[in-house]
C-alpha cells in the first residue's frame, strides 16, 4: 500500500475512437486529446501496462481516456474497468471518522483504545494516548508496518495477517518518540483506525463504508468483495516486468488499502469532494481536507489522511495508492474546481501525471 455528483453522459462526451492494435478510448471533453496523448506515450515507453485517466474541469465537464492492455482475457479498458485503489482507501477511512464524529458516535480526540477490547494494550508515551485523529494524521508514532507480518504468500502479503497478530505487535511495541511529535506514514496506524471504527459501528469496514459513503454517492461498483460484475470488469494487475500478478486481500488493514473501484465511481467521489454544498456528507468531507499538521517535506501538510501540497501557488489535495499490481492517484484543487484520477494496472507510478493535470506541467 502506498501513501502510498454523477457526471452526465453529455459531460463525459460521446466520441469513442479505437486506435491501432492497442485500445485507446477517448471520451470527448475539454482535455481528452491531451490525456490520450500523455498516457499513450507512457505505455509505449513501458512506464505502464494500461491506464484509465480522467479530469474534472472548472465548468464541471469531464475528460477521460483509456489506453493499453487490461490483461489476458480481460475486457478492454474503459471507465468501468475495476482497479485496486490501494491507499486511496485511507481517505475513505478519514471520511468515515469525520462522519462518525459529526454524528456524535466518536470524538476525534478519543483514545483509540476506547474502541478496542479491554485487554488490548496500545502503546503510550509521556502520559499521552494515541487518539483517532493521531492515526488519521499519521502522527501516532506507530511504524509503517508491524514486524510480525510474515506472509505465507508474498504475492498476497496481507491475506493471512490477523487482528490477533496486530494486537500482539501493539502490545509489545515501544513508541520511539512522543505522540504527535512527527509525521510518519503508517499503514498499521490507519488499518488500526479502520478496525476501531468498524468495532464502534458494529459492522464490517466494507459494510460501514458502503452505508456511509458508497451508497449516498451511488458508487455502485466500489467495494472490497469482488462481485460477479467487478470480476467481469477487472483489469489484471501487472508487475514491473509486465507479468500478471495476484490481487491483494487485506482483511485486517482494510481501512488502509482494501478498496477496489472504477473510474466512473472515482469521478463521483472526486466530484463530491469538490462540492461542499452538496449535502451533509459533502460538508463532512470538507473537514478532512483541512490542514492538521505539517509533514517532513517543504510545502506539504496533512489533513485527515489527505496530503496537501503547495505547488506553483496552488493547493493540491491528493492521495495515491499501490498494491502488488496497481498504482493509482487522486487529487484536486478546490479553488479552481479541478480534479484528476489516474488508474493503472501495473506497479509503475504515474503520480507525476496526476499532479501535472491538476497543477500544470513541471517547470
Amino acid at each position: 500500500m502506498r501513501t502510498d455528483a454523477n457526471p452526465s453522459r453529455r459531460q463525459l462526451g460521446t466520441l469513442i475512437i479505437l486506435i491501432a492494435s492497442a485500445l485507446c478510448v477517448v471520451l470527448a471533453g475539454t482535455r481528452d486529446a491531451e490525456i490520450a496523448t500523455a498516457i499513450k506515450s507512457r505505455i509505449e515507453a513501458k512506464k505502464a501496462v494500461g491506464m484509465v485517466v480522467a479530469t474534472i474541469e472548472p465548468d464541471g465537464s469531464s475528460s477521460l481516456a483509456a489506453f493499453g492492455n487490461a490483461g489476458p482475457g480481460a475486457r478492454p479498458l474503459d471507465a468501468d474497468s475495476v482497479f485496486e485503489i490501494g491507499s486511496i482507501t485511507k481517505v475513505f477511512t478519514a471520511i468515515l471518522l469525520a462522519d462518525m464524529a459529526d454524528r456524535g458516535e466518536v470524538r476525534l480526540d478519543d483514545p483509540v483504545a476506547l474502541y478496542l477490547p479491554a485487554d488490548v494494550r496500545i502503546p503510550e508515551r509521556s502520559g499521552r494516548k494515541i487518539t483517532l485523529l493521531d492515526l488519521s494524521t499519521q502522527s501516532s508514532g506507530l511504524p509503517r508496518m508491524p514486524d510480525n507480518l510474515r506472509p505465507s504468500n508474498p504475492l498476497n502479503p496481507y491475506a493471512d495477517y490477523t487482528v490477533a497478530q496486530m494486537f500482539d505487535f501493539l502490545g509489545r511495541y515501544q513508541l520511539p518518540r512522543d505522540i504527535g511529535a512527527e509525521f510518519e506514514y503508517s499503514n498499521l496506524g490507519v488499518g488500526l483506525l479502520g478496525h476501531a471504527l468498524e468495532r464502534r459501528a458494529g459492522k464490517s469496514y466494507e459494510a460501514l463504508v458502503r452505508e456511509r459513503i458508497l451508497n449516498p454517492l451511488h458508487m455502485d461498483h466500489t467495494g472490497i468483495t469482488l462481485t460477479p460484475w467487478m470480476v467481469e470488469h477487472l483489469a489484471k494487475g501487472h508487475t514491473a516486468v509486465g507479468a500478471v500478478t495476484s490481487n491483494w486481500d487485506i482483511p485486517t488493514f482494510a481501512g488502509a488499502g482494501a478498496l477496489r473501484s472504477t473510474m466512473t465511481d472515482m469521478l463521483k467521489f472526486a466530484r463530491a469532494n469538490l462540492e461542499p454544498g452538496g449535502g451533509r456528507l459533502q460538508r463532512v468531507m470538507q473537514q478532512t481536507h483541512r490542514v492538521r499538521r505539517s509533514t517532513n517535506q517543504d510545502e506539504q501538510a496533512i489533513g485527515m489522511n489527505w496530503v496537501i501540497n503547495r505547488m506553483k501557488g496552488k493547493e493540491v489535495i491528493w492521495h495515491n495508492g499501490g498494491t502488488g499490481g496497481y498504482r493509482t492517484w487522486l487529487g484536486f484543487d478546490k479553488a479552481r474546481k479541478i480534479a484528476a484520477v489516474v488508474l493503472t494496472n501495473s506497479v509503475m507510478s504515474n503520480d507525476d501525471l496526476g499532479f501535472e493535470l491538476v497543477a500544470g506541467p513541471a517547470k
